[in-house]
């Protein structure tokens, strides 16, 4: 048991030294930058991420998002963007797929790298998906690289979504769609936390199930809305916990969760029968109607901007 707390602690020190690094993530300086031809440019803004540190325009005009976090963001902000990745858009950004003056760039794993250096952009967005390609990307304009922490997921969420406030001269309005979900999260929390029953999170790909736990990828669940683990200790992995369905009976969760990854990589969404087979149907949760199938949309392909983030909280308070 000694050990077990000792582990704890390190792990919660090293938490807290996560949050105290993101606090001092942005820095905002105000120089004037140089240019060939002997004028000065605006002001520039020095920004550290887990990748590098980089200086980007204060307030860029020729903007891309690679991913659909960055992408959210930038457009409950107003923030007008030059490329997105039209493959596997997601229905709540699809006017940026029917905007012909929005140039496809591809998907948020491959990205056409010729159509976006002819953007000549000024700052580029990007998450992990596209981790391995910043060497090349940083070659055509200052990548900014937007990863939420699983582990500190309210806090990293919090810090990276304020980038956006700080490289747009936007800082009141990141602030008040942050209190808008801090009061969304504490009312969801006063809801959760006094209902009885424990969840279950799930990703269904092709016949096979993953289970995700706290500081999962998909441990907001648990983590921030306070939804009682059915098992504790599911292995910490970006693909999950490779689970069957006898393990999912003998969990026996009150509710389960669903991500369905085949509706959005495949555009094909599994058989409700496939999902809910016979094993599953001896849970509490097939027996009370509380499967709850999530948008994969939201939580697969974005799951960390500002809208995605308020529609996970909707989903999850509806089912209790």
């Amino acid at each position: 048991m000694a050990d077990r707390r000792g582990l704890k602690t390190v792990v919660k020190m090293k938490n807290i030294v996560k949050i105290s690094m993101l606090a001092l993530a942005i820095a905002l300086t105000a120089c004037n930058k140089g240019t060939s031809d002997g004028t000065t440019g605006g002001d520039t803004i020095t920004l550290i991420h887990e990748l590098d540190t980089v200086q980007v325009k204060h307030n860029p005009t020729r903007v891309v998002a690679l991913d659909y976090v960055s992408l959210e963001n930038l457009d409950v902000l107003g923030i007008k963007v030059l490329g997105v990745p039209k493959e596997h858009l997601p229905h709540h950004l699809a006017r940026y797929g029917d905007d012909p003056e929005v140039v496809d760039l591809g998907s948020v794993k491959e990205v056409n790298f010729e159509k976006l250096a002819a953007l000549n952009p000024e700052v580029i967005f990007m998450s992990e998906r596209l981790e391995s390609s910043y060497p090349e990307l940083k070659k055509i304009a200052p990548v900014v690289y937007i990863r939420i922490d699983q582990e500190n997921f309210l806090d990293s969420f919090r810090d990276k979504t304020r980038y956006f406030g700080t490289i747009f001269g936007k800082e009141k309005e990141v602030d008040a769609e942050l209190s808008r979900i801090d009061d969304k999260i504490k009312a969801a929390r006063e809801k959760i936390e006094v209902a009885p029953g424990k969840g279950l999170v799930t990703l269904y790909n092709g016949g096979k199930f993953s289970a995700y736990g706290r500081h999962s990828r998909f441990g907001f669940i648990h983590e921030a809305l306070g939804v009682k683990e059915a098992v504790e200790n599911i292995e910490v992995s970006r693909h999950g916990q490779p689970v069957s369905s006898e393990f999912i009976q003998q969990t026996n969760p009150d509710y389960l969760f669903v991500i369905d990854r085949g509706a959005v990589v495949n555009k094909k969404a599994a058989e409700k029968s496939e999902i809910e087979n016979v094993l599953v149907q001896k849970t509490n949760a097939y027996k009370n109607g509380k499967i709850v199938y999530l948008n994969p949309e939201i939580w697969y392909l974005a799951g960390g901007g500002i809208t995605s983030v308020n529609a996970m909280i909707d989903e999850v308070v509806a089912a209790f």
